[in-house]
């Protein structure tokens, strides 16, 4: 049976169980993970770093909101994926009836991923300039071949082997973005100060606004039901679904709980150790600034964790792109074609010399178009009683993910106009 035609929910919650009570938590863990890393992309690392250094501990709310609203969203991903047995593109592309929107929906989400791509391979391809000095251009074709062998793990050796890989490359993230912080440990009253909701200036929102485009991220909302699509395709049974569920809350809550963490480090580090320095709101100037004021050793494994977000982050992205493509055209190209082909534009940006920061920037306003196409159908699918069934949302699930909904549209409009406005 394919994936497309896997079985509708009240006849999935008719069959018998699966003997699943034997299955150990850490078996289950994985698919919150590899999404996880679409919150430790270099977009991510850039906005962070340029708020701790141009406003202290003054965010630290933005980033704590942002992980709470991303532990709800992905949770809400993975769970349509668990009970469906289908990603949201191919949800949508069932229930888009009429070809002409189905094509305008597949071309907004696409230019999403593309430009979530975009900016990881330049995020790998800085990170490779400032360890060896290499040309832009250079660095941009490593990141795409390695990612190319990355994906071939998943194509031949299928989604474990692919999670454990991820889970690697987020381990090396997480070691070179919280480094700095043992060194030049931030303070406990400006990070309790920093918890209260409040804004200097149009700037700030701004950056506030970034920062959380750049956490929500619409790629990893399709990569997630995709990724549990794929994990668990044999489950069903409502014992073994709600035991599944159970797992996936701690999957979340663990993947959350390390991209928080290490957001947070990095707005930290920049708070406490390049407050009011000159140039930190680019990678390479941020580099620079640590070397100078923490020394080379944390600049490179600040280096390392960059070249690693990069690598991650556009697997991840090249998979999510696949997955968008086959669910809503019902088109399934090899992976290693789709990443050759979404190379591109990244290698003739970096080639033609266009300042790497400057496209980052660019990369997020694209993001945040694509926020609202693939939150609110999250949201509305998920409080579907003919579609979940017994895994319907509560209501105060529902109000919560609408609340999130609002608060982020509104936000990235926000950032639409500000960046249009030049505010």
């Amino acid at each position: 049976m394919s994936k497309t035609d896997a079985p509708a929910p009240d006849r999935v919650l008719a069959q018998a169980p699966t003997t699943v009570a034997s299955s150990r938590l850490l078996w289950l863990l994985g698919p919150a993970l590899v999404a996880g890393v679409a919150y430790l992309d270099p977009g991510n690392v850039a906005s962070n770093m340029t708020a701790g250094a141009r406003y202290g501990y003054l965010l630290v709310w933005v980033v704590v909101a942002g992980n709470v609203m991303a532990w709800l969203i992905q949770y809400l991903s993975a769970k349509l994926g668990i009970v469906t047995g289908q990603s949201l593109p191919e949800i949508l592309g069932v229930r888009m009836k009429r070809p002409t929107a189905r094509r305008l929906y597949w071309i907004q989400a696409e230019l999403v991923a593309m430009a979530t791509d975009l900016a990881e391979i330049i995020g790998g391809a800085v990170a490779l300039n400032l360890l060896f000095n290499l040309p832009l251009i250079w660095g941009g074709v490593i990141t795409g071949t390695i990612s190319m062998i990355v994906l071939m793990v998943h194509s031949r050796r299928g989604p474990r082997i692919f999670e454990r890989v991820i889970i690697m490359l987020m381990l090396i993230i997480t070691i070179g973005f919280t480094a700095g912080v043992f060194v030049s440990p931030p303070d406990a009253g400006g990070v309790l100060d920093g918890l209260v909701p409040r804004f200097e200036g149009s700037n700030s929102v701004l950056l506030a606004a970034s920062i959380l485009g750049a956490t929500i991220m619409p790629h990893a909302i399709y990569a997630h039901s995709s990724l549990t699509r794929d994990r668990f395709p044999e489950w069903q049974g409502v014992v073994a679904t709600r035991r599944l569920l159970w797992a996936t809350k701690w999957d979340v809550t663990i993947a959350m709980a390390i991209a928080g963490t290490v957001n947070l480090a990095i707005l930290l580090l920049a708070a406490s150790a390049l407050q009011g320095v000159d140039g930190t709101d680019t990678l390479e100037g941020a580099y620079a600034a640590l070397k100078d004021t923490l020394g080379p050793i944390v600049a490179t494994l600040f280096a390392v964790g960059l070249l690693a977000s990069g690598l991650a982050s556009t697997s991840v992205g090249a998979y999510a792109g696949a997955e968008i493509m086959h669910g809503l055209l019902h088109v399934r190209i090899p992976l290693l074609l789709r990443r050759l082909v979404t190379l591109i534009p990244a290698l003739l940006i970096l080639g033609v010399g266009f300042d790497p920061t400057q496209a980052l920037v660019l990369s997020q306003v694209v993001l945040s178009f694509g926020i609202p196409f693939a939150l609110i159908p999250l949201v509305w699918l998920t409080a579907q009683r003919g579609l979940l069934g017994t895994f319907t949302n509560r209501w105060f699930t529902t109000a919560a993910g609408v609340v999130c909904a609002l608060a982020l549209v509104a936000l990235n409009v926000v950032l639409l106009v500000l960046v249009f406005t030049g505010a």
